[in-house]
Protein backbone atom coordinates (compact mmCIF):
# COMPACT_ATOMS: atom_id res chain seq x y z
CA UNK A 1 0.00 0.00 0.00
CA UNK A 2 1.38 3.35 -1.13
CA UNK A 3 0.88 6.58 0.99
CA UNK A 4 1.21 9.63 -0.83
CA UNK A 5 3.30 12.37 1.08
CA UNK A 6 0.97 15.33 1.22
CA UNK A 7 2.20 17.82 -1.37
CA UNK A 8 4.16 21.31 0.43
CA UNK A 9 2.22 23.72 -1.29
CA UNK A 10 -1.18 21.89 -0.23
CA UNK A 11 -0.35 22.65 3.42
CA UNK A 12 -0.18 27.04 2.94
CA UNK A 13 -4.28 28.04 4.33
CA UNK A 14 -6.28 28.65 1.17
CA UNK A 15 -7.00 32.31 0.76
CA UNK A 16 -10.66 33.48 -0.78
CA UNK A 17 -10.05 33.04 -4.31
CA UNK A 18 -13.45 32.13 -6.27
CA UNK A 19 -14.99 33.16 -3.35
CA UNK A 20 -18.53 34.70 -4.01
CA UNK A 21 -18.28 37.74 -1.78
CA UNK A 22 -22.26 38.16 -1.80
CA UNK A 23 -23.14 34.64 -1.28
CA UNK A 24 -20.79 34.11 1.83
CA UNK A 25 -21.91 37.18 3.43
CA UNK A 26 -25.55 36.23 4.88
CA UNK A 27 -25.22 40.06 7.23
CA UNK A 28 -25.29 42.15 3.90
CA UNK A 29 -28.59 40.43 2.50
CA UNK A 30 -30.39 40.43 6.09
CA UNK A 31 -29.67 43.74 7.12
CA UNK A 32 -30.23 44.74 3.08
CA UNK A 33 -34.13 42.76 3.56
CA UNK A 34 -34.38 45.40 6.82
CA UNK A 35 -33.72 48.56 4.91
CA UNK A 36 -34.47 48.18 1.41
CA UNK A 37 -38.47 47.58 -0.12
CA UNK A 38 -38.81 44.05 -1.04
CA UNK A 39 -39.15 45.23 -4.66
CA UNK A 40 -35.59 46.96 -4.85
CA UNK A 41 -33.65 43.88 -3.16
CA UNK A 42 -35.16 41.52 -5.04
CA UNK A 43 -33.94 43.73 -8.52
CA UNK A 44 -30.16 44.19 -6.93
CA UNK A 45 -30.10 40.19 -5.99
CA UNK A 46 -28.51 38.98 -8.99
CA UNK A 47 -26.16 41.98 -9.33
CA UNK A 48 -24.82 41.94 -6.32
CA UNK A 49 -24.47 38.28 -6.62
CA UNK A 50 -22.70 38.82 -10.01
CA UNK A 51 -20.63 41.23 -8.52
CA UNK A 52 -19.38 39.56 -5.55
CA UNK A 53 -18.62 36.92 -8.11
CA UNK A 54 -16.35 39.31 -10.20
CA UNK A 55 -15.26 40.34 -6.89
CA UNK A 56 -13.54 37.23 -5.11
CA UNK A 57 -12.62 36.37 -9.02
CA UNK A 58 -11.48 38.68 -12.10
CA UNK A 59 -11.90 41.94 -9.95
CA UNK A 60 -9.48 41.19 -7.35
CA UNK A 61 -6.38 39.96 -9.66
CA UNK A 62 -7.00 43.35 -11.01
CA UNK A 63 -6.69 45.03 -7.75
CA UNK A 64 -3.48 43.01 -6.81
CA UNK A 65 -2.15 43.71 -10.29
CA UNK A 66 -3.32 47.60 -9.96
CA UNK A 67 -1.23 47.57 -6.56
CA UNK A 68 1.58 46.80 -7.88
CA UNK A 69 1.42 48.61 -11.42
CA UNK A 70 0.98 52.41 -9.95
CA UNK A 71 0.18 55.11 -11.83
CA UNK A 72 2.97 57.01 -14.04
CA UNK A 73 3.02 60.81 -14.57
CA UNK A 74 4.48 61.79 -17.95
CA UNK A 75 4.79 65.30 -18.12
CA UNK A 76 5.13 66.22 -21.47
CA UNK A 77 3.77 63.94 -24.43
CA UNK A 78 6.10 62.24 -26.74
CA UNK A 79 6.35 65.42 -29.42
CA UNK A 80 7.64 67.76 -26.31
CA UNK A 81 4.40 69.10 -25.76
CA UNK A 82 3.66 70.35 -22.31
CA UNK A 83 0.80 68.11 -22.30
CA UNK A 84 0.64 65.93 -19.16
CA UNK A 85 -0.77 62.77 -18.96
CA UNK A 86 -0.85 59.67 -16.20
CA UNK A 87 -0.38 56.51 -17.31
CA UNK A 88 -2.04 53.48 -15.42
CA UNK A 89 -2.16 49.47 -15.46
CA UNK A 90 -4.80 48.10 -18.15
CA UNK A 91 -5.96 45.88 -14.84
CA UNK A 92 -6.98 49.29 -13.53
CA UNK A 93 -8.76 50.38 -16.33
CA UNK A 94 -10.25 47.03 -16.30
CA UNK A 95 -11.53 48.07 -12.27
CA UNK A 96 -12.85 51.43 -13.88
CA UNK A 97 -14.94 49.89 -16.30
CA UNK A 98 -16.64 47.64 -13.66
CA UNK A 99 -17.23 50.37 -11.10
CA UNK A 100 -18.51 53.30 -13.52
CA UNK A 101 -19.27 51.52 -16.72
CA UNK A 102 -20.77 47.82 -15.45
CA UNK A 103 -22.36 48.64 -12.09
CA UNK A 104 -22.24 52.20 -12.36
CA UNK A 105 -21.44 52.74 -8.91
CA UNK A 106 -20.69 56.69 -8.99
CA UNK A 107 -24.33 57.51 -10.76
CA UNK A 108 -26.83 55.42 -8.95
CA UNK A 109 -28.11 58.42 -6.59
CA UNK A 110 -28.42 60.87 -9.69
CA UNK A 111 -28.85 58.79 -12.92
CA UNK A 112 -32.16 56.78 -13.71
CA UNK A 113 -31.69 53.23 -15.36
CA UNK A 114 -28.89 52.16 -13.61
CA UNK A 115 -28.94 48.07 -14.19
CA UNK A 116 -32.67 48.35 -15.41
CA UNK A 117 -33.63 50.14 -12.13
CA UNK A 118 -36.29 52.88 -13.42
CA UNK A 119 -35.91 55.26 -10.56
CA UNK A 120 -32.27 56.66 -9.02
CA UNK A 121 -31.03 54.33 -5.98
CA UNK A 122 -31.90 54.88 -2.18
CA UNK A 123 -28.06 55.27 -0.72
CA UNK A 124 -28.57 51.70 1.23
CA UNK A 125 -28.29 50.15 -1.79
CA UNK A 126 -25.95 52.15 -3.61
CA UNK A 127 -23.64 51.53 -0.60
CA UNK A 128 -24.24 47.75 -1.33
CA UNK A 129 -22.09 47.82 -4.21
CA UNK A 130 -19.83 50.25 -2.36
CA UNK A 131 -19.02 47.33 0.39
CA UNK A 132 -19.02 44.35 -1.75
CA UNK A 133 -16.38 46.64 -4.19
CA UNK A 134 -14.10 47.64 -2.38
CA UNK A 135 -13.30 44.39 -0.68
CA UNK A 136 -11.04 43.94 -4.15
CA UNK A 137 -10.29 47.56 -4.58
CA UNK A 138 -10.09 50.14 -2.05
CA UNK A 139 -8.03 52.70 -3.73
CA UNK A 140 -10.89 52.65 -6.98
CA UNK A 141 -13.58 54.05 -4.12
CA UNK A 142 -12.05 57.36 -3.96
CA UNK A 143 -12.74 58.28 -7.75
CA UNK A 144 -16.29 56.39 -7.70
CA UNK A 145 -16.95 58.87 -4.48
CA UNK A 146 -15.75 61.85 -5.85
CA UNK A 147 -17.01 61.60 -8.68
CA UNK A 148 -20.54 61.14 -7.04
CA UNK A 149 -20.05 63.63 -4.68
CA UNK A 150 -19.18 66.17 -7.56
CA UNK A 151 -21.87 65.34 -9.16
CA UNK A 152 -24.09 66.29 -5.86
CA UNK A 153 -22.97 69.44 -5.34
CA UNK A 154 -23.04 70.48 -9.16
CA UNK A 155 -26.78 69.83 -9.10
CA UNK A 156 -27.37 70.83 -5.51
CA UNK A 157 -25.57 74.32 -6.12
CA UNK A 158 -24.59 74.63 -9.59
CA UNK A 159 -25.95 77.37 -11.76
CA UNK A 160 -28.03 75.69 -15.02
CA UNK A 161 -25.60 76.79 -17.74
CA UNK A 162 -22.81 74.18 -15.26
CA UNK A 163 -24.99 71.35 -14.90
CA UNK A 164 -26.01 71.40 -18.98
CA UNK A 165 -22.22 71.62 -19.59
CA UNK A 166 -20.69 69.15 -16.78
CA UNK A 167 -23.76 67.19 -14.73
CA UNK A 168 -24.34 64.47 -18.09
CA UNK A 169 -20.95 63.48 -18.09
CA UNK A 170 -20.12 63.17 -14.42
CA UNK A 171 -23.54 60.33 -13.98
CA UNK A 172 -22.64 58.61 -17.49
CA UNK A 173 -21.69 55.09 -17.49
CA UNK A 174 -20.97 54.54 -21.48
CA UNK A 175 -16.70 55.12 -20.44
CA UNK A 176 -16.35 57.40 -24.01
CA UNK A 177 -18.25 59.73 -22.27
CA UNK A 178 -17.40 59.49 -18.84
CA UNK A 179 -15.98 62.29 -17.35
CA UNK A 180 -14.72 61.32 -13.70
CA UNK A 181 -14.41 63.69 -11.01
CA UNK A 182 -12.14 65.02 -8.57
CA UNK A 183 -11.54 66.91 -4.82
CA UNK A 184 -8.84 69.26 -4.10
CA UNK A 185 -9.11 70.48 -0.55
CA UNK A 186 -5.80 69.99 1.03
CA UNK A 187 -3.06 72.41 1.17
CA UNK A 188 0.30 73.11 2.79
CA UNK A 189 -1.03 75.41 5.61
CA UNK A 190 -4.57 74.04 5.97
CA UNK A 191 -5.69 70.43 5.94
CA UNK A 192 -8.34 70.09 8.96
CA UNK A 193 -8.17 73.52 9.28
CA UNK A 194 -9.70 74.36 5.53
CA UNK A 195 -9.89 78.60 6.96
CA UNK A 196 -6.43 79.07 6.30
CA UNK A 197 -5.64 78.21 2.63
CA UNK A 198 -3.99 80.12 0.41
CA UNK A 199 -4.72 79.19 -2.89
CA UNK A 200 -6.77 82.74 -4.57
CA UNK A 201 -9.47 83.27 -6.93
CA UNK A 202 -9.54 86.33 -9.19
CA UNK A 203 -12.65 87.13 -10.99
CA UNK A 204 -12.57 87.50 -15.37
CA UNK A 205 -15.76 87.96 -16.82
CA UNK A 206 -17.92 84.79 -16.64
CA UNK A 207 -15.02 82.74 -15.14
CA UNK A 208 -12.39 82.94 -11.81
CA UNK A 209 -8.59 82.75 -12.68
CA UNK A 210 -7.10 80.46 -9.81
CA UNK A 211 -3.32 80.61 -8.16
CA UNK A 212 -2.09 78.41 -6.05
CA UNK A 213 -0.78 74.82 -4.86
CA UNK A 214 -3.38 72.16 -3.43
CA UNK A 215 -0.96 69.71 -1.38
CA UNK A 216 -2.95 66.30 -1.70
CA UNK A 217 -5.23 65.71 -4.55
CA UNK A 218 -7.61 62.83 -5.27
CA UNK A 219 -7.88 61.29 -8.75
CA UNK A 220 -5.42 64.10 -9.98
CA UNK A 221 -6.08 63.87 -14.00
CA UNK A 222 -9.70 63.88 -13.21
CA UNK A 223 -11.81 65.59 -15.78
CA UNK A 224 -13.87 68.18 -13.38
CA UNK A 225 -12.31 68.86 -9.84
CA UNK A 226 -14.15 70.46 -7.35
CA UNK A 227 -12.31 73.08 -4.98
CA UNK A 228 -11.77 75.55 -2.44
CA UNK A 229 -10.43 78.96 -2.91
CA UNK A 230 -10.27 82.27 -1.42
CA UNK A 231 -11.63 84.90 -3.70
CA UNK A 232 -9.99 88.23 -4.11
CA UNK A 233 -11.04 90.58 -1.59
CA UNK A 234 -12.97 88.05 0.66
CA UNK A 235 -12.24 88.30 4.23
CA UNK A 236 -10.81 85.38 6.37
CA UNK A 237 -11.73 81.75 7.95
CA UNK A 238 -13.74 79.44 6.17
CA UNK A 239 -16.51 82.20 5.39
CA UNK A 240 -14.03 83.70 2.62
CA UNK A 241 -13.95 80.79 0.70
CA UNK A 242 -15.60 79.78 -2.02
CA UNK A 243 -16.40 76.31 -4.33
CA UNK A 244 -15.31 75.95 -7.86
CA UNK A 245 -15.70 73.71 -10.29
CA UNK A 246 -12.13 73.65 -12.59
CA UNK A 247 -12.30 71.21 -15.86
CA UNK A 248 -9.28 69.72 -16.80
CA UNK A 249 -9.50 70.79 -20.56
CA UNK A 250 -10.80 73.79 -21.53
CA UNK A 251 -13.12 74.16 -24.64
CA UNK A 252 -10.96 74.26 -27.16
CA UNK A 253 -9.46 71.12 -25.81
CA UNK A 254 -6.48 72.44 -24.36
CA UNK A 255 -5.25 71.77 -20.64
CA UNK A 256 -5.99 73.90 -18.27
CA UNK A 257 -3.76 76.27 -16.76
CA UNK A 258 -2.85 73.68 -13.90
CA UNK A 259 0.20 71.53 -13.43
CA UNK A 260 0.27 67.80 -11.60
CA UNK A 261 3.72 68.44 -9.96
CA UNK A 262 4.42 64.70 -8.86
CA UNK A 263 2.76 61.94 -7.51
CA UNK A 264 2.00 60.79 -4.09
CA UNK A 265 4.12 57.86 -3.16
CA UNK A 266 1.62 56.58 -0.80
CA UNK A 267 1.30 53.40 1.95
CA UNK A 268 -1.80 52.12 0.77
CA UNK A 269 -3.93 53.09 -2.52
CA UNK A 270 -1.33 52.66 -4.64
CA UNK A 271 -3.66 51.74 -7.37
CA UNK A 272 -4.95 55.60 -7.54
CA UNK A 273 -3.48 58.67 -8.58
CA UNK A 274 -2.82 61.46 -6.00
CA UNK A 275 -0.77 64.42 -6.67
CA UNK A 276 0.06 67.84 -5.86
CA UNK A 277 -1.26 70.34 -8.01
CA UNK A 278 0.13 73.93 -9.16
CA UNK A 279 -2.79 76.24 -10.05
CA UNK A 280 -1.34 78.53 -12.34
CA UNK A 281 -4.36 81.20 -13.74
CA UNK A 282 -6.61 78.07 -14.28
CA UNK A 283 -10.07 78.72 -15.25
CA UNK A 284 -12.95 77.75 -12.96
CA UNK A 285 -16.21 78.09 -12.31
CA UNK A 286 -18.54 79.30 -9.20
CA UNK A 287 -20.48 77.28 -8.01
CA UNK A 288 -23.53 77.93 -5.58
CA UNK A 289 -22.76 81.41 -2.80
CA UNK A 290 -19.44 82.74 -3.07
CA UNK A 291 -19.74 83.21 0.97
CA UNK A 292 -21.01 79.60 1.09
CA UNK A 293 -17.99 77.59 -0.41
CA UNK A 294 -17.05 75.92 2.79
CA UNK A 295 -21.09 75.04 3.71
CA UNK A 296 -21.41 73.53 0.50
CA UNK A 297 -18.33 71.42 0.29
CA UNK A 298 -18.86 70.04 3.55
CA UNK A 299 -22.29 67.81 2.42
CA UNK A 300 -19.34 66.09 -0.03
CA UNK A 301 -17.25 65.75 3.09
CA UNK A 302 -20.38 64.11 4.94
CA UNK A 303 -20.87 61.87 2.12
CA UNK A 304 -17.64 60.95 1.62
CA UNK A 305 -17.49 60.08 5.61
CA UNK A 306 -20.17 57.65 4.85
CA UNK A 307 -18.71 56.43 2.50
CA UNK A 308 -15.37 55.99 3.86
CA UNK A 309 -16.98 54.37 7.09
CA UNK A 310 -18.88 51.72 4.43
CA UNK A 311 -15.40 51.59 2.69
CA UNK A 312 -13.63 50.65 5.81
CA UNK A 313 -16.23 47.92 6.87
CA UNK A 314 -15.61 46.52 3.66
CA UNK A 315 -12.24 46.00 4.63
CA UNK A 316 -12.59 44.39 7.86
CA UNK A 317 -15.00 42.09 6.20
CA UNK A 318 -12.46 41.11 3.20
CA UNK A 319 -9.86 40.39 6.26
CA UNK A 320 -12.55 38.39 8.16
CA UNK A 321 -13.04 35.99 5.05
CA UNK A 322 -9.90 35.56 4.51
CA UNK A 323 -8.94 34.97 8.12
CA UNK A 324 -11.74 32.33 8.26
CA UNK A 325 -10.26 30.73 5.50
CA UNK A 326 -7.21 30.27 7.38
CA UNK A 327 -8.92 29.10 10.42
CA UNK A 328 -11.00 26.49 8.57
CA UNK A 329 -8.82 25.31 5.87
CA UNK A 330 -5.09 25.12 8.28
CA UNK A 331 -4.84 22.33 10.51
CA UNK A 332 -1.91 22.77 13.56
CA UNK A 333 -1.48 20.26 15.91
CA UNK A 334 -4.34 18.10 15.14
CA UNK A 335 -6.81 20.65 15.35
CA UNK A 336 -8.41 22.90 12.83
CA UNK A 337 -7.40 26.70 14.04
CA UNK A 338 -11.69 27.35 14.22
CA UNK A 339 -11.60 24.81 16.87
CA UNK A 340 -9.11 26.26 19.10
CA UNK A 341 -10.33 28.37 22.08
CA UNK A 342 -7.62 31.05 22.08
CA UNK A 343 -7.68 31.48 18.20
CA UNK A 344 -12.17 31.81 18.25
CA UNK A 345 -11.61 34.41 19.98
CA UNK A 346 -9.35 36.04 17.87
CA UNK A 347 -12.08 35.95 15.32
CA UNK A 348 -14.78 36.92 17.37
CA UNK A 349 -12.76 39.99 17.91
CA UNK A 350 -12.52 40.12 14.38
CA UNK A 351 -16.24 39.31 13.70
CA UNK A 352 -17.36 42.05 16.08
CA UNK A 353 -15.66 44.77 14.67
CA UNK A 354 -16.85 43.95 10.79
CA UNK A 355 -20.53 43.09 12.11
CA UNK A 356 -20.38 46.65 13.92
CA UNK A 357 -19.20 48.67 11.22
CA UNK A 358 -21.60 47.06 8.84
CA UNK A 359 -24.62 47.68 11.03
CA UNK A 360 -23.67 51.49 11.48
CA UNK A 361 -23.12 51.40 7.57
CA UNK A 362 -26.56 51.02 6.90
CA UNK A 363 -28.25 53.06 9.79
CA UNK A 364 -26.16 56.44 8.74
CA UNK A 365 -27.10 55.70 5.14
CA UNK A 366 -30.77 55.49 6.09
CA UNK A 367 -30.81 58.05 7.68
CA UNK A 368 -29.23 59.90 4.83
CA UNK A 369 -31.53 58.56 2.87
CA UNK A 370 -34.58 60.13 5.27
CA UNK A 371 -32.78 62.87 5.68
CA UNK A 372 -32.93 63.87 1.23
CA UNK A 373 -36.59 62.92 1.93
CA UNK A 374 -36.86 65.99 4.63
CA UNK A 375 -37.14 64.81 7.60
CA UNK A 376 -35.54 67.12 9.96
CA UNK A 377 -35.72 64.50 12.92
CA UNK A 378 -33.26 62.30 10.13
CA UNK A 379 -31.12 65.04 9.47
CA UNK A 380 -30.56 65.67 12.89
CA UNK A 381 -29.18 62.07 13.21
CA UNK A 382 -27.52 61.54 10.11
CA UNK A 383 -25.41 65.08 11.70
CA UNK A 384 -24.19 62.25 14.71
CA UNK A 385 -24.05 59.34 12.99
CA UNK A 386 -21.88 59.88 10.43
CA UNK A 387 -18.83 61.42 12.35
CA UNK A 388 -19.03 58.59 14.79
CA UNK A 389 -19.26 55.99 12.06
CA UNK A 390 -16.03 57.54 10.40
CA UNK A 391 -14.72 57.37 13.82
CA UNK A 392 -14.24 54.15 15.30
CA UNK A 393 -14.97 52.09 11.38
CA UNK A 394 -11.73 53.40 10.24
CA UNK A 395 -9.80 52.44 13.42
CA UNK A 396 -11.25 49.36 14.20
CA UNK A 397 -9.91 48.52 10.09
CA UNK A 398 -6.39 48.96 11.13
CA UNK A 399 -6.63 46.63 14.42
CA UNK A 400 -8.89 43.82 12.32
CA UNK A 401 -6.70 43.84 8.83
CA UNK A 402 -3.85 43.40 11.54
CA UNK A 403 -5.56 40.75 13.42
CA UNK A 404 -6.09 38.85 10.23
CA UNK A 405 -2.77 38.95 8.93
CA UNK A 406 -1.68 37.45 12.02
CA UNK A 407 -4.01 34.58 11.66
CA UNK A 408 -2.52 33.74 8.46
CA UNK A 409 0.92 33.98 10.18
CA UNK A 410 4.07 34.55 8.54
CA UNK A 411 2.82 33.98 4.51
CA UNK A 412 0.20 36.76 5.84
CA UNK A 413 3.14 39.53 5.80
CA UNK A 414 3.96 38.24 2.11
CA UNK A 415 2.41 40.91 -0.39
CA UNK A 416 1.10 37.81 -2.54
CA UNK A 417 -1.91 37.55 -0.15
CA UNK A 418 -4.29 40.42 0.41
CA UNK A 419 -3.54 41.03 4.22
CA UNK A 420 -0.89 43.60 3.49
CA UNK A 421 -2.72 45.15 0.89
CA UNK A 422 -5.82 45.53 3.51
CA UNK A 423 -4.05 46.93 6.20
CA UNK A 424 -1.80 49.60 4.36
CA UNK A 425 -5.02 50.62 2.49
CA UNK A 426 -7.00 50.79 6.28
CA UNK A 427 -4.18 53.25 7.75
CA UNK A 428 -5.92 55.70 5.28
CA UNK A 429 -9.62 55.66 6.40
CA UNK A 430 -8.85 57.40 9.89
CA UNK A 431 -7.14 60.18 7.97
CA UNK A 432 -8.91 60.89 4.89
CA UNK A 433 -11.83 63.43 5.03
CA UNK A 434 -10.53 64.30 8.90
CA UNK A 435 -8.48 62.40 11.41
CA UNK A 436 -9.68 60.59 14.42
CA UNK A 437 -9.30 64.16 16.37
CA UNK A 438 -10.89 66.09 14.05
CA UNK A 439 -13.87 63.73 13.52
CA UNK A 440 -14.04 63.22 17.19
CA UNK A 441 -14.40 66.61 18.23
CA UNK A 442 -17.00 67.72 14.93
CA UNK A 443 -19.13 64.69 16.49
CA UNK A 444 -18.55 66.19 20.06
CA UNK A 445 -18.15 69.88 20.08
CA UNK A 446 -20.29 70.49 17.07
CA UNK A 447 -22.74 67.78 16.36
CA UNK A 448 -23.62 67.63 20.41
CA UNK A 449 -22.27 71.19 21.74
CA UNK A 450 -23.32 73.28 19.00
CA UNK A 451 -26.60 71.25 17.24
CA UNK A 452 -28.27 69.32 20.11
CA UNK A 453 -27.57 66.15 17.38
CA UNK A 454 -27.20 63.79 20.51
CA UNK A 455 -30.91 63.77 21.59
CA UNK A 456 -32.11 62.81 17.81
CA UNK A 457 -29.98 59.69 18.43
CA UNK A 458 -30.99 59.14 21.94
CA UNK A 459 -34.74 59.33 20.55
CA UNK A 460 -33.64 57.12 17.81
CA UNK A 461 -32.35 53.84 19.92
CA UNK A 462 -35.04 54.44 22.17
CA UNK A 463 -37.91 53.79 19.26
CA UNK A 464 -35.87 50.80 18.12
CA UNK A 465 -35.55 49.07 21.32
CA UNK A 466 -39.49 49.92 21.91
CA UNK A 467 -39.76 48.71 18.35
CA UNK A 468 -37.82 45.02 19.00
CA UNK A 469 -40.44 43.00 19.98
CA UNK A 470 -39.60 39.26 20.98
CA UNK A 471 -36.34 40.32 22.71
CA UNK A 472 -36.15 39.68 26.32
CA UNK A 473 -37.47 43.29 28.03
CA UNK A 474 -34.35 43.03 30.81
CA UNK A 475 -31.96 43.15 27.96
CA UNK A 476 -34.03 46.16 26.25
CA UNK A 477 -33.87 47.91 29.58
CA UNK A 478 -30.13 47.55 29.62
CA UNK A 479 -29.83 49.17 26.56
CA UNK A 480 -32.23 52.20 27.68
CA UNK A 481 -30.20 52.36 30.55
CA UNK A 482 -26.47 52.62 28.75
CA UNK A 483 -28.10 54.94 25.83
CA UNK A 484 -29.35 57.46 28.51
CA UNK A 485 -25.95 57.13 29.90
CA UNK A 486 -23.96 57.39 26.91
CA UNK A 487 -25.87 60.36 25.64
CA UNK A 488 -25.13 61.83 28.98
CA UNK A 489 -21.55 61.44 28.72
CA UNK A 490 -21.34 63.30 25.54
CA UNK A 491 -23.23 65.86 26.78
CA UNK A 492 -20.83 66.46 29.79
CA UNK A 493 -17.60 66.26 27.18
CA UNK A 494 -19.58 68.83 24.74
CA UNK A 495 -20.23 70.72 27.88
CA UNK A 496 -16.46 72.41 28.65
CA UNK A 497 -13.96 72.91 26.36
CA UNK A 498 -11.62 71.40 28.87
CA UNK A 499 -13.35 68.17 28.88
CA UNK A 500 -11.87 67.82 24.95
CA UNK A 501 -9.16 65.14 25.80
CA UNK A 502 -12.38 62.62 26.13
CA UNK A 503 -13.46 63.46 22.58
CA UNK A 504 -12.51 60.80 21.37
CA UNK A 505 -13.49 57.80 24.07
CA UNK A 506 -17.05 59.90 24.16
CA UNK A 507 -17.29 58.96 20.26
CA UNK A 508 -16.11 55.49 20.79
CA UNK A 509 -19.22 55.21 23.73
CA UNK A 510 -21.76 56.37 21.25
CA UNK A 511 -21.04 53.82 18.42
CA UNK A 512 -20.45 50.90 20.87
CA UNK A 513 -23.81 51.49 22.61
CA UNK A 514 -25.84 52.73 19.30
CA UNK A 515 -24.06 49.69 17.03
CA UNK A 516 -25.47 47.11 20.31
CA UNK A 517 -28.79 48.52 19.87
CA UNK A 518 -28.76 48.59 16.06
CA UNK A 519 -27.98 44.47 16.36
CA UNK A 520 -31.02 44.17 19.47
CA UNK A 521 -33.23 46.34 16.19
CA UNK A 522 -31.89 43.58 13.45
CA UNK A 523 -31.54 40.74 15.47
CA UNK A 524 -35.19 40.95 16.16
CA UNK A 525 -36.22 41.06 12.69
CA UNK A 526 -34.09 38.47 11.02
CA UNK A 527 -35.69 36.40 14.00
CA UNK A 528 -39.37 37.55 12.61
CA UNK A 529 -38.26 36.95 8.93
CA UNK A 530 -36.51 33.53 9.14
CA UNK A 531 -36.06 32.58 12.77
CA UNK A 532 -32.93 33.58 13.71
CA UNK A 533 -32.12 35.33 16.42
CA UNK A 534 -28.17 34.93 16.57
CA UNK A 535 -27.09 38.47 15.84
CA UNK A 536 -29.12 39.94 19.66
CA UNK A 537 -25.77 37.67 20.66
CA UNK A 538 -23.84 40.10 19.23
CA UNK A 539 -25.40 43.28 20.83
CA UNK A 540 -24.31 41.47 24.19
CA UNK A 541 -20.52 40.57 22.55
CA UNK A 542 -20.32 44.69 22.46
CA UNK A 543 -21.96 45.50 25.70
CA UNK A 544 -19.14 43.01 27.40
CA UNK A 545 -16.10 43.60 25.97
CA UNK A 546 -16.73 47.01 24.17
CA UNK A 547 -18.17 48.84 27.40
CA UNK A 548 -18.29 46.74 30.63
CA UNK A 549 -14.69 47.14 32.60
CA UNK A 550 -12.93 43.71 32.85
CA UNK A 551 -10.64 42.62 36.17
CA UNK A 552 -7.52 42.11 35.19
CA UNK A 553 -7.34 39.03 37.53
CA UNK A 554 -10.55 36.94 36.47
CA UNK A 555 -11.36 34.08 33.90
CA UNK A 556 -12.70 36.19 31.40
CA UNK A 557 -14.28 33.10 29.38
CA UNK A 558 -17.30 31.74 30.45
CA UNK A 559 -20.00 28.87 29.98
CA UNK A 560 -22.53 31.43 28.37
CA UNK A 561 -20.04 33.26 26.27
CA UNK A 562 -18.22 29.53 25.08
CA UNK A 563 -21.79 29.22 24.26
CA UNK A 564 -22.37 32.41 22.35
CA UNK A 565 -19.22 32.46 20.64
CA UNK A 566 -20.24 28.60 19.09
CA UNK A 567 -23.20 30.07 17.68
CA UNK A 568 -21.99 33.31 16.02
CA UNK A 569 -18.95 31.12 14.60
CA UNK A 570 -21.64 28.64 13.60
CA UNK A 571 -23.73 28.18 10.86
CA UNK A 572 -26.86 26.97 12.24
CA UNK A 573 -30.05 29.50 13.11
CA UNK A 574 -31.17 30.14 17.03
CA UNK A 575 -34.23 30.45 18.08
CA UNK A 576 -35.12 33.62 20.37
CA UNK A 577 -36.13 31.87 23.74
CA UNK A 578 -32.54 30.50 23.73
CA UNK A 579 -30.94 33.69 22.88
CA UNK A 580 -32.66 35.32 25.36
CA UNK A 581 -31.34 33.28 28.00
CA UNK A 582 -28.00 34.01 26.95
CA UNK A 583 -28.60 37.59 26.41
CA UNK A 584 -29.06 37.16 30.38
CA UNK A 585 -27.23 34.53 31.48
CA UNK A 586 -24.20 35.47 33.90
Amino acid sequence: MNIQTPIASDLIAPDTTGTNFYRTDPSLADLLRIHLSEKLFKHITPHLDRLGALVGGRLDECGRIADRHGPVLHPRDRFGRDVQSIEYHPAYRELENAAFGEFGIHAMSHRKGILGWPETYPVTAKHAFTFLFNQCEFGMGCPINVTDGAAKLLSRFGDEALKAKYLDGLTQTDMSKLTQGGQFMTEKEGGSDVGSLTSRAVQEGDHWRLYGDKWFCSNADARVVMLLARPEGAGPGTRGVGLFLMPRFLDDGSQNHYRIVRLKDKLGTRSMASGEIKLEGAIAYSVGRLDRGFVQMAEMVNSSRLSNGVKSTALMRRAWHDAMAVARGRIVFGQRISDLPLARRQLMKIMLAVEQGLSMSFITADALDRAEGGSQDAAALLRILTPTLKFRATRDARKVCGDAMEMRGGVGYIEEFVTPRLLRDAHLGSIWEGTGNIVALDALTRAVGRHGAESALGADLHARLDDSAGVPQAWRDKLHGLTDKAIDFAREVARHSENEADARRATSTLYQVASAVAMTWEGARIHAARGDARRVLLARAVIDHRLTPNDPFKLMTTGAERKIVEHLLGDDALGMAEAGELLTAA
